[in-house]
Order: C-alpha cells, then sequence, then structure tokens
C-alpha cells in the first residue's frame, strides 16, 4: 500500500533523476521519457490518494 509520504519521497527523488538524465542526455532521451512518464503515474496516484483522504475526513 502507497502512503503519501512514500509516494511524495518517490515523486522527489524521480524529479531529481529526471533532472539529472535530461541534463545529461537530453529531454527526449528514452531514459528521461520513462522516467517523466513513471513521474506523471505517481502525480496521478497522489492526487487520487490525497482526494481520498478528503473524502474520508467528511465522512
Amino acid at each position: 500500500m502507497y502512503t503519501v509520504e512514500n509516494i511524495l519521497n518517490r515523486i522527489e527523488f524521480l524529479r531529481k533523476k529526471m533532472t539529472e538524465v535530461a541534463m545529461e542526455k537530453g529531454f527526449t532521451n528514452i531514459e528521461s521519457v520513462h522516467i517523466s512518464q513513471e513521474l506523471d503515474l505517481l502525480l496521478n496516484l497522489y492526487e487520487e490518494v490525497k482526494g481520498k483522504s478528503k473524502s474520508d475526513m467528511k465522512d
């Protein structure tokens, strides 16, 4: 199970990694693109988890 803290830690790690790879190999490099895609998925997951925790507070 993902916790908000775990997701945020992974997001921060991937942001740094993506910047490093993109600066070294280019933004369109396949590795940069893969990291970007994983980051997108995690950002969506974070929004979903964050939304669920807000709705749980209302109940």
